[in-house]
């Protein structure tokens, strides 16, 4: 279920060996800028892992819920006004009762700023 309506767009996809690499473009006039913060923003980093999460529904065409976050490291400010673009890296691997394993690592300018591991179950 997309939540984040117009907040990104897909600009190019590609499947790799165990996941995808997704090239999204942030709306840097989304609403959700007006508060976080004005004249200063930064993409919340809620909002960059219900991105995860979108991108993994969209690949296996199914609804997740996330269902425990093992390891959230943010490493850089995602200001859309400086760099609206980012790459954000999936692999995937299936555990155990239907729910799915996914490292993630964002990219801006080939620098991370959020490196990501977790787990998704369907709903």
């Amino acid at each position: 279920m997309k939540l984040l309506n117009d907040f990104y767009i897909t600009l190019e996809s590609q499947k790799t060996e165990d996941g995808i690499s997704v090239w999204v473009k942030i709306n840097k006039d989304h609403s959700i800028f007006k508060g976080h913060f004005p004249n200063h923003p930064v993409t919340p980093g809620v909002c960059t892992i219900q991105i995860i999460k979108e991108l993994s529904e969209k690949h296996f065409g199914k609804e997740f819920m996330l269902k425990t976050a093992r390891n959230v490291k943010f490493m850089a400010i995602i200001n859309p006004e400086e760099n609206d673009e980012a790459r954000f890296d999936l692999s995937f691997e299936m555990v155990e009762n239907g729910e799915i394993s996914v490292k993630a690592t964002v990219m801006m300018n080939e620098n991370p700023a959020l490196k990501f591991g977790g787990n998704f179950i369907e709903i």
